[in-house]
């Protein structure tokens, strides 16, 4: 029985293949390093997040594009094998299917360049092919990887039928992006740098993140219909709650048995922050509960290396997160 209940959510957004070297220091320009280690893994921040939330034991919908390519038939023999849905997946010819390729230096530091592919061409209408299932859910998860519009159109069908949005706005937008974007989440959670982008404030001390989150939080709040919560994450620190009725904030830490430990590889933290996140929320839990459980899952992710490969299952994890 899952531990989850029949919690179900749903991500619109990214697949990539992921093409991971390991190296001592990253290379400045021009010059060449010998690497260490090589391997790939799946990813694209909109699978990451799925991929935790079916390995926390939800039923989960992936809504994304595809090439007609090898990486594009192993991104869907893998969301099968976790038992993601794949009804609404798109395949097409017309490019090929997104590839991020990631430096890693002996610190867990990263470099990444992303070719997103098959993921920009996810349209309006094939989301909406998928209303039926979207419907279904508590939670749909979107980011910026594919393009906005499409994205867009996934949030408006999520508050039409009633599914709560949670908007990870990364990576952070080099271009302004439509005001109503933010308007239809009801979850912004952007780490302290997209918060930097987002609001064009400085976020370099805790002060500072503070600060910039509050203002984000006022005006979303000035302008939504309905309550927008800000989360921002603060790395090893946790993450940052503003309420959307008095920007109140509260700071929710990593809990100590899992602070501190080696840091390993961060890439995909994030991701399964929000996915584990969005997972329990789904399910009931309070919010800084749902934060909490997310914060321990993603501190026991940086322990181990790669992507999706690091994030735990259910049955790895302390039964005492899935008590209610």
């Amino acid at each position: 029985i899952s531990p989850m209940g029949g919690v179900r959510v749903c991500v619109v957004g990214s697949c990539n293949v992921d093409l991971i070297t390991y190296t001592e220091t990253l290379p400045a320009l021009g010059e060449t390093v010998r690497g260490v280690k090589f391997s790939m893994g799946f990813g694209g921040k909109g699978a990451n997040q799925c991929v935790i939330a079916a390995k926390l034991g939800a039923k989960t919908i992936m809504v994304s594009k595809l090439g007609d390519d090898k990486f594009g038939r192993d991104t869907l023999e893998n969301f099968r094998s976790l038992g993601v849905a794949t009804d609404d997946i798109a395949v097409t010819r017309d490019a090929c299917s997104g590839v991020a390729t990631i430096v890693v230096d002996r610190n867990g530091g990263n470099n990444i360049i992303i070719v997103p592919g098959a993921n920009d061409l996810l349209t309006a209408a094939e989301i909406e092919k998928a209303r039926p299932a979207i419907k279904q859910c508590k939670v749909m998860m979107v980011q910026l990887e594919i393009d906005v519009r499409a994205t867009i159109a996934a949030m408006k069908i999520a508050r039409e039928e009633g599914v709560t949005v949670f908007l990870n706005p990364a990576p952070a937008p080099l271009v302004p992006v439509p005001k109503e974007l933010y308007e239809l989440a009801d979850f912004v959670l952007p780490n302290e740098t997209e918060l930097g982008v987002i609001t064009q404030q400085p976020t370099n001390t805790p002060e500072e993140v503070k600060t910039a989150a509050v203002a984000l939080s006022k005006r979303l709040n000035a302008s939504a219909s309905h309550p927008v919560h800000v989360a921002v994450t603060i790395g090893a620190e946790g993450c940052l709650l503003v309420a959307p009725h008095d920007q109140s904030t509260t700071i929710v830490p990593v809990p100590f048995e899992v602070k501190g430990l080696k840091v390993v590889d961060t890439t995909g933290a994030g991701d399964c922050f929000i996915g584990s996140f969005a997972t329990f929320y789904a399910r009931g839990d309070a919010l800084p509960e749902a934060v909490r459980k997310a914060n321990y899952i993603a501190a026991v992710s940086v322990q181990r290396p790669g992507t999706q490969s690091s994030y735990p299952t259910a049955a790895e994890l302390p039964a005492s997160l899935f008590a209610k």
